[in-house]
């Protein structure tokens, strides 16, 4: 947490990247805990709120999904910079995830299955998108702390509510996480 004390509750922020949003659907698992845990924190951007913009520094950052094109890059980096305590949230987060499976493929062969010789394409022209509105993919899928450092790590596809809810508690309360090995095995 900040060094600078603040006065009312912490804030919390929570991002999306290259994932399925799952993370995000498993923290709104905790349930009830959702009503306890707007009554110890202040949600700042997330799609919780629905505020797409930071209203200034936060004390907690969960992100899901890893990056898989500049606009995510650019997205964590603005994310990290306004984050005391950066959480990886999820396997895509902390290893890739699913999106990482195109890994070993080269980008050029993902491009020319996806968009001209896929079994399901119809593309007479042949052309590959090339829309400025639309992000480049990078050469692969990175997992967040490849491009940010990170302070805790939460795997899991996704991460259970519980595991989640743990370690929101502990960061609120100035710990570091400790989870039990019943809360990340996954066997």
């Amino acid at each position: 947490m900040s060094d600078t004390p603040r006065a009312g509750k912490p804030r919390i922020a929570t991002c999306s990247l290259a994932g399925c949003f799952g993370c995000h659907m498993s923290l709104l698992d905790i349930d009830e805990r959702i009503f306890e845990l707007a009554e110890l924190v202040e949600f700042d951007r997330s799609p919780i709120d629905d505020k797409k913009k930071f209203d200034g520094r936060v004390e907690i950052g969960l992100i899901e999904g890893g990056c898989c094109n500049e606009e995510n890059v650019a997205t964590l980096r603005e994310f990290r910079r306004h984050c005391d305590v950066l959480v990886a949230l999820g396997d895509c987060a902390t290893m890739g995830g699913a999106p990482a499976l195109r890994n070993d493929i080269p980008l050029a062969e993902c491009l020319r299955e996806a968009y001209l010789e896929g079994p399901t394409v119809h593309n007479p022209e042949r052309r590959l998108p090339a829309d400025p509105e639309l992000p480049l993919l990078l050469d692969r899928v990175y997992p967040i702390q490849e491009v940010v450092p990170v302070d805790v790590f939460l795997p899991g596809c996704p991460p259970s509510a519980e595991a989640i809810w743990q370690a929101l508690v502990a960061l609120i309360e100035g710990r570091a996480p400790e989870l039990p090995y019943e809360l990340l095995k996954y066997d």
